[in-house]
């Protein structure tokens, strides 16, 4: 599963420092045993010794290196029986010594082969929840805290449906579709009156996706614009936008907030039609109707917005308006 740039950097800076870590509290054992038993010291020289040795026998054409080997093994093995008593004597605790890696599958550099190991995987998870924690708008945004009793049960004829049935639709197809994401997912669209949910389902959404190792990226529209008309002004180098273009779920909340300009026209098109071409998945809310999409972003925006995604429609009353609401 791919993540983006910013939390796999981060990922790795953490695998880096926790690898600095270990071999520093090794240093410091290493050195406190030293000092306390100056002979081991010797040992591990000795030691060393052996392992350079051994490695010559291996291109030793003359003499008998079988008989070498076992010699060199013999003298191994009594160095570190002499090593583990002085260990016990001086009633170091076990493992004290131990200089193995972080990760005994990767050795500590997050990779096997070219695959990423496990190790550096969970930290790229750590790290998603971590970004979007300090993204999402109330810490809440959990599917089972999402309140159908805030919808109404009036009927809207030219729905078929009262709010309350149409947003149990909603909030059960977007359950099993954050739980089954898949990259590639088709892309949705969230529309409706401001105050109706839209915010905290896709930030439900967004919340599931990550737990479970996917990378998302969560934006309001001001703040995606905002990085656009930064990289144009040169402000930002034009890398700070790969985010964006290559998570796995890209959530856009509140489109049409924004000041619409000639630019932000261009950018919006540049980013729905790159992530449709590259089979990327997007997730957009916004107040505007079909109409006034287009009438807002011009008829191409529109097009793949209406044609490509799935429209999820919100009705109800402003649930802002009422105690206790997101």
């Amino acid at each position: 599963m791919a993540y983006t740039n910013t939390v796999l950097n981060r990922a790795r800076a953490r695998l880096s420092q926790e690898n600095e870590r270990k071999r520093g509290e090794y240093e410091e054992h290493l050195a406190r045993a030293y000092a306390l038993r100056p002979q081991l010291r010797e040992i591990d020289r000795q030691l060393r010794g052996t392992g350079a040795r051994l490695a010559s026998l291996i291109f030793q054409r003359e003499g008998d290196p079988q008989a070498e080997l076992a010699k060199l093994r013999a003298e191994n093995r009594a160095l570190q029986d002499r090593r583990q008593w002085i260990l016990d004597e001086a009633e170091l605790p076990e493992g004290y010594l131990d200089d193995s890696p972080v990760c005994s599958l990767c050795g500590g550099s997050g990779y096997v082969g070219s695959r990423m190991c496990e190790c550096l995987r969970e930290l790229c998870r750590q790290e998603q929840k971590r970004e979007l924690a300090a993204l999402l708008p109330t810490g809440r945004e959990r599917f089972d805290n999402f309140s159908l009793e805030l919808y109404p049960e009036r009927f809207y004829p030219d729905y078929g449906t009262s709010a309350r049935n149409l947003m149990q639709k909603n909030l059960s197809f977007c359950k099993k579709y954050a739980q089954e994401f898949r990259p590639g997912a088709r892309s949705l669209l969230f529309s409706g009156a401001t105050g109706l949910g839209k915010t905290f389902l896709s930030a439900c959404v967004a919340r599931q996706v990550a737990e479970g190792g996917h990378s998302v990226v969560y934006v309001t529209a001001g703040k995606l614009f905002a990085d656009y008309e930064a990289v144009k002004f040169e402000r930002a180098e034009p890398d700070s936008l790969r985010d964006y273009r290559d998570c796995e779920l890209l959530i856009v909340d509140d489109l049409g907030t924004e000041m619409t300009t000639e630019f932000v026209k261009a950018a919006l098109y540049e980013l729905v039609n790159g992530r449709l071409l590259g089979q990327k998945t997007t997730l957009i809310s916004t107040n505007l109707d079909e109409g006034h999409l287009e009438a807002r972003y011009g008829g191409q925006i529109a097009s793949r917005l209406l044609g490509s995604y799935r429209v999820i429609y919100f009705l109800g009353d402003d649930i802002r308006r009422k105690k206790g609401t997101y």
